[in-house]
């Protein structure tokens, strides 16, 4: 952890950063021999990537800006999309409540007082025609923070656009469907482990297939690393779990070429600038090793690690609100000097509520002054050469491999997943790190350091709305009336055929999507086959 900054502080105290590197007071041209010279560092848009995976990066064209964001229902969130769309904002990044994240409906029992309360409330493909209605889908790009239900809302995402026109074989967009971080981090799983990883597999083979520019998963390291985890762990256990997605798409018969160019990746962004830039550098570099001599992947997308940097919520704290403000503007400093393709900052009354219009235009005011005013799109890879940041960068990406290898040694991240270890180990360290800052070993201004006595005033929540949680089940009961009964009967019928022959359910998901069948009677079918996961505790 990082030692204090304290002018008292004994001049032969280490300095250690998160990742459990020691950093030496002065660097050189022979540190960077040492640790493992300069043949990884390339040029930018040619192998091994590190120095970023497009050869004028933002000279070219600035990183995509997608904040955050989903409201009590369909209708207000099309307000607040329309808003940020209007005030510069170049991506969409769908937040969901928490009933639609577990499977299900707005009047299951089990959603009293959550419906739209942080995100917002889908039920069937109504909700999502209204979310995306005068949104054009060629030119804003959308991503689904989803996970445990995310077939179903992929396979809503898909058939809205469909029915608007857009060509499937064209579309682009992404969807989080990292399942394996959620047993890890967030935690809003719903089947057991292996059924799991086969729904995300059946969605990368569905989309090669039929939405080949489709990003069917974003493999979510930023949730680990909210959990726990250090960064070098964020990064590698990400690489884990993508090569077991990797390994469930090549054993369907597809080659790795076809769908590795899909995969993207989530990543966090607080914390030492220095060590965090050259955290992506060393894993772009890593993951194209991976894919290229491991995969044996020809084409140089399909070794491409694109990613979007994010949030950087663990950062952010309540004391002083406005100070996540500044903290705000070094993590968008850090995506653009750590060569994003995409970047959503988390606002600075995030940390207490969910987002206001006022925080959220200012988050994107950050990172339009960089492209604008603070030259980031200038050059690309500016801090490349640094004895420093280069020598840092081989240390990381020496320490990803060592902990890859680790993973693979004790059975591969979804037997270690499925058995808790993950969870327990990152775990712990969440707990060792919040005693650290608790005792003032880790400095958090604000909170532990530079405090001020009159902090206590109270913050402006956002309140829970129970109208729109009941005009939702008013909604939804609305489509049940109107429906077909009997294609949404056979569409589910289907659902449940599949699962139980082991063949690939998002076709028939596809299908009851298009006959308005709800998320909570998609996902009972699919418990009724695969179960529900049982989350192993250890001590």
């Amino acid at each position: 952890m990082n030692a204090p900054r304290d002018a008292r502080a004994a001049p032969d105290v280490p300095v250690v950063n998160e990742s459990g590197i020691e950093i030496a007071p002065v660097y050189t041209a022979e540190d960077v021999a040492a640790s493992g010279g300069a043949d990884m560092i390339g040029r930018p848009g040619e192998y091994p990537f590190t120095r970023g995976i497009h050869a004028e990066m933002y000279r070219r064209q600035p990183w995509t800006m997608r904040q955050y964001t989903g409201f009590a229902d369909a209708r207000r969130t099309n307000e607040r999309f329309k808003y940020l769309i209007a005030n510069g904002q170049t991506g969409l990044n769908v937040a969901f409540d928490l009933p639609t994240q577990i499977g299900l409906d707005s009047d299951d029992p089990l959603a009293a007082g959550e419906v739209g309360r942080v995100g917002t409330a889908v039920d069937t493909l109504r909700d999502f025609e209204i979310a995306f209605d005068g949104i054009d889908l060629d030119r804003i790009t959308v991503s689904l923070t989803i996970n445990g239900a995310a077939a179903i809302l992929i396979a809503m995402y898909l058939v809205m656009a469909e029915k608007r026109g857009f060509d499937l074989r064209r579309l682009r967009g992404t969807a989080q469907n990292d399942i394996l971080k959620e047993f890890i981090g967030r935690g809003t799983w719903i089947f057991p482990v292996e059924p799991s990883v086969k729904l995300v597999v059946d969605t990368i083979e569905y989309c090669a297939r039929n939405a080949p520019k489709y990003t069917p998963v974003s493999v979510c390291g930023y949730h680990i690393r909210e959990s726990g985890a250090n960064p070098v762990q964020e990064m590698a256990y990400a690489f884990c779990i993508a090569r077991a997605y990797a390994d469930g798409a090549l054993a369907r018969g597809l080659d790795i070429d076809e769908f590795a160019g899909r995969l993207s990746f989530n990543f966090n962004i607080y914390g030492n600038i220095f060590e965090q830039v050259a955290k992506f550098r060393a894993g772009r570099g890593l993951w194209a090793r991976i894919m290229k001599e491991e995969y044996g992947a020809k084409d140089p997308h399909s070794m491409w690690l694109r990613m979007i940097a994010g949030g950087g919520g663990s950062g952010l704290v309540a004391e002083q609100p406005e100070l996540n403000i500044v903290r705000g503007a070094y993590y968008a400093l850090i995506g653009a000097l750590s060569g994003a393709q995409t970047m959503a900052l988390c606002c600075y009354d995030e940390a207490y509520t969910i987002p206001s219009e006022y925080a959220q235009r200012i988050a994107l005011r950050t990172m339009q002054l960089l492209v604008e005013e603070m030259g980031l799109c200038d050059t690309v890879d500016p801090l490349a050469g640094s004895w420093y940041v280069e020598t840092l960068t081989n240390q990381m990406r020496h320490s990803m491999e060592e902990i890859i290898a680790g993973v693979d040694a004790r059975g591969g991240i979804a037997r270690l997943v499925a058995d808790g270890a993950i969870q327990a180990e990152v775990s712990a360290q969440a707990y060792a790190r919040q005693k650290k800052l608790e005792s003032g070993e880790i400095r958090k201004v604000g909170v532990n350091c530079y405090r001020m006595q009159e902090e206590a005033r109270e913050p402006e929540f956002h309140p829970y709305d129970e109208v729109a949680a009941q005009a939702q089940i008013a909604g939804l009961n609305r489509i049940r009336a109107d429906r077909d009964q009997l294609a949404v009967d056979t569409a589910l019928q289907r659902v449940s055929a599949d699962a139980r022959s082991g063949s690939n359910v998002m076709p028939a998901i596809m299908d009851a999507v298009r006959a308005y069948a709800s998320v909570g009677e998609i996902t009972a079918r699919l418990v009724e086959v695969f179960g529900r996961f049982r989350e192993p505790i250890r001590f």
